[in-house]
Parts: structure tokens; C-alpha cells; sequence
């Protein structure tokens, strides 16, 4: 990705982007897609599917959403997660994530002002903790220790996103709420990904995609790439990760994945959207996303955009 000011070429950001058609087979790449990257919590609408597999049970659509998003900890993120905790007979004291403030502005804002601590609920993936929580009481496992490596429902989403992506997981590290986190190459994470919108209806995987995609909110929240690129794509999967990471799925059109090797976020959502006009989403309705403008002075001077490898 290249970011352009006042006609001058200032920065560019590198990386890797894979495009795989509606069978699976890679149709475009850039960078080395077969080298295993963190997707960090674009890993997360599989690992879903491995705690519907484990006897989870949620109640809603919006809270199988959660489980598998990065929600900003607005209100009605915390008081659902907050929910589906109480339904097991669990509170936040039991979610092993860390404390944060919210995500979203006006509520960390608010936050702020009234001196409020950060809480677990706020943190952004408190929504996958208490999923496995909740999977760990439905499969009779032990609550305490849930995200050591070798708990069952550790080894049970380990195997899972193996299967999904294709290929072994190449790593587990400590991700940033604590939960182990799995490497696996972009390709693998674009297949993993793109099971779940051609799967069939009513299964595990169809389930997570048609939760994501009625409840976007829910998956990430106001104002957030994720929510309204799904909000404007009929159909569309989208899940962002930390540091650089984005991965979508259109059914039968195929699915990206990328890394931005600075794991900054300004080229990303402009990357994902080159990549997914080559799935044929129509420029116009990415135009939001495709371009952001570079701001000078009290306008825009330039703009970040890919590069000509990048462009269909």
C-alpha cells in the first residue's frame, strides 16, 4: 500500500495478500502467502465453530456473533457478554482476559470522566472468553485453566483450525487477552474463513457466518470497518485482526486474507478492498474503504492507495 501526499510518494506499507476463488484454489498473490503469520482475531469465526463442536449453546444469534468478534465494549456488548456468562452460572471475575476500557470513543470517554476502572467485560474479546467459558460448562471441563494450551477446549480449537485451514498450525503463542493464538499461513486462514460461508445449512460453520453477518454490530461495533463493510456487502464475512491483519469471504466468489508487515492499520482496510474487488464487489460500494484521504492543513492533500500489483 502506498500513501501519497501532495503528489509525493511518503510511505508504503508492505506485505502479503492472498485472493482464493469460490473452490478454494488461489487465484492471486502478492508477497509470501504461504509462510505462517498470527492472525490474531481473524482467528476467531473458526475457533467458534470448535465451541458449537464442544456442546455451546448460544441462546442468540447476536451472542454466537460475539463469540467470534472483537466488540468495542459499548454497552450492549458488555451487558450480553455479561449475559451469557450469568447463563452458565459464571460472572466476569472468571473471564481470564485482561481488564480494558472500552474501545469505542464516546463510551471510554465517559469512562474517563467518571473515573472508571477498566473492567474485563470492556475488553475486546471478552466475548470469546466467555464463549469458551460457556463451551467448558456444556463439555464438563474444568473452568479454571481454560486457556492453558493443553486444556481440552484449547486442544479441541487447535485441531480445529488446522482442519479449516488445511495445513498444521505452525506456532501457539500468548495472544493479547491471554487465550493461545495460532499461526497459519494467509492461505490457510482465507480457506478456514471461506469454509464457513459455502458450508451448508445448518451446520457449525454456516452457523458462525450467518451470526456474523445478521448481527455485524456485534462482531465489532459503531463506526468499525468490520460492521459496516458487512452492513454494505450482501453476504459478506469480514474479520480484522491486530496487527495488520484482515481476512473476508464472499460466497461463491471466494475469500481474502492479508498481512501488513508494519502491523499498522492504515493500509489495511484499503488492501482488503483491492482484494476484494478482484472477488467483483463492485468499486462503488468500497469507495468508502478503497481510498482514504490524507488530510493537509484543513483539507486532503493525498490519499493511501495500493499499489499498481495490487489493482484488477
Amino acid at each position: 500500500m502506498e500513501v501519497w501526499r501532495s503528489g509525493f510518494l511518503e510511505s508504503v506499507h508492505r506485505g502479503a495478500l492472498v485472493v482464493l476463488g469460490p473452490d478454494a484454489a488461489v487465484r492471486f498473490a502478492v508477497g509470501d502467502v504461504g509462510r505462517s503469520v498470527l492472525p490474531r482475531s481473524a482467528n476467531k469465526p473458526v475457533q467458534a465453530t470448535a465451541l458449537l463442536a464442544a456442546g455451546w449453546a448460544p441462546r442468540s444469534g447476536a451472542e454466537l456473533a460475539i463469540g467470534a468478534g472483537s466488540h468495542s465494549g459499548e454497552d450492549g456488548h458488555r451487558d450480553l457478554v455479561a449475559g451469557m456468562l450469568a447463563a452458565v452460572g459464571l460472572g466476569p471475575e472468571d473471564l481470564g482476559c485482561p481488564p480494558a476500557l472500552p474501545q469505542h470513543e464516546a463510551t471510554r470517554a465517559a469512562w474517563l470522566t467518571d473515573g472508571r476502572a477498566a473492567e474485563r467485560l470492556a475488553m475486546n474479546c471478552s466475548g470469546k472468553h466467555a464463549a469458551m467459558l460457556s463451551a467448558c460448562v456444556a463439555a464438563g471441563w474444568p473452568t479454571s485453566g481454560y486457556l492453558r494450551r493443553e486444556h481440552p477446549l484449547q486442544q479441541a480449537v487447535e485441531a480445529r483450525l488446522a482442519e479449516a485451514a488445511g495445513e498444521p498450525v505452525g506456532a501457539v503463542v500468548v495472544d493479547g487477552c491471554g487465550a493461545p493464538q495460532h499461526a497459519l499461513s494467509l492461505t490457510g486462514l482465507a480457506r478456514g474463513v471461506l469454509s464457513l460461508v459455502e458450508a451448508p445449512d445448518r451446520s457449525r460453520e454456516r452457523a458462525v457466518a450467518d451470526a456474523m453477518r445478521a448481527h455485524p454490530w456485534f462482531v465489532a461495533g459503531t463506526g468499525r470497518e468490520d460492521t459496516d463493510l458487512m452492513g454494505a456487502v450482501s453476504g459478506l464475512l469480514v474479520k480484522g485482526g491486530a496487527d495488520g491483519v484482515h481476512v473476508a469471504a464472499l460466497p461463491g466468489a471466494g475469500a481474502v486474507a492479508l498481512k501488513l508487515d508494519d502491523g499498522g492499520d492504515r493500509g489495511r482496510t484499503p488492501a482488503l478492498s483491492a482484494g476484494l474487488r478482484r472477488l467483483a464487489v463492485p468499486a462503488e460500494v468500497l469507495a468508502p474503504w478503497a481510498r482514504p484521504g490524507v488530510p493537509g492543513g484543513d483539507g486532503v492533500v493525498g490519499e493511501v492507495r495500493g499499489a499498481a500489483a495490487l489493482n484488477p
